[in-house]
């Protein structure tokens, strides 16, 4: 009897960190399974800088597996390298960047909280060096702004949850596995941020671009390119909404900052 309260216990406590209503199906449940997964969904609401730094390597580590990289030598790494020279010594949660191209016709990019930047070859056929500026300092902005530490929390809390209801037999969840791991990446990489949280990443990007001297109006541009996408290859547009009222904000900063 102790037992089971203590299993409910968890899952009430799973649930109150992942935002779930309740938990149910624990006929059948490994005890220690249970209380490993409700550990490790309560834990996610509080994970620490390093946490969040040790989950995105693997994230990151797992998407990098998935995709075709561009070679060192090709044109769109080199290509990449010179828009990134435009973020000086930049980092990321104190973490240095780390971006690479990834060979596809979707158009995307993201960033993580140890620093790694990933951005699609299908998004820089569309944009000019100053518009990949403009998307890839709005992607930092989701890190430096606390966002994906967000999107992580709720990232790790579904796998962890996904573990206890898989917790039967001899299965025991005391870490993410590595379908879990390329789980939580596929959900960093798609999270979708509300309007407030894209509104601040637009400016963080503005902000950086100004401070680094670099072109604004590439920010303005590449909304303008994304709303009119037709979303046929493009992943950006699901998970972050283009539309000309972002453009005519940042314009508008540019013409009264100068």
């Amino acid at each position: 009897m102790k037992i089971k309260t203590n299993i409910k216990a968890l899952c009430v406590a799973g649930a109150m960190a992942t935002g779930l209503a309740a938990c149910g199906g624990m006929a059948g449940m490994d005890p220690n399974g249970m209380a490993a997964a409700g550990t490790n969904a309560f834990k996610a609401a509080t994970l620490s800088d390093s946490d969040i730094i040790a989950l995105s390597n693997e994230a990151c580590k797992a998407s990098d597996q998935k995709a075709t990289i561009a070679q060192p030598g090709s044109k769109y790494a080199k290509r990449l390298a010179v828009v990134m020279q435009g973020f000086g010594d930049m980092t990321l949660n104190g973490q240095k960047i780390n971006y690479k191209v990834y060979m596809t016709r979707d158009v995307n990019a993201w960033a993580m909280g140890n620093g790694c930047v990933r951005v699609y070859s299908g998004l820089m056929d569309m944009m000019n060096d100053d518009e990949l500026r403009g998307v890839v300092g709005h992607e930092m902005g989701h890190v430096a702004l606390g966002h994906t530490k967000k999107a992580m929390q709720v990232a790790y809390s579904v796998s962890a949850v996904r573990g206890a209801a898989g917790a039967t037999g001899n299965a025991a969840v005391s870490a993410l596995s590595s379908s879990q791991m390329g789980d939580l990446a596929e959900k960093l990489i798609n999270a979708q941020f509300s309007q407030s949280q894209e509104s601040a990443a637009d400016d963080f990007s503005f902000d950086v671009l100004k401070q680094k001297n670099m072109n604004r109006k590439g920010l303005v541009t590449a909304f303008e390119k994304l709303s009119k996408l037709d979303g046929g290859h493009s992943s950006m547009l699901d998970s972050h909404p283009s539309s000309p009222s972002r453009a005519t904000h940042i314009q508008s900063r540019i013409d009264s900052e100068g």
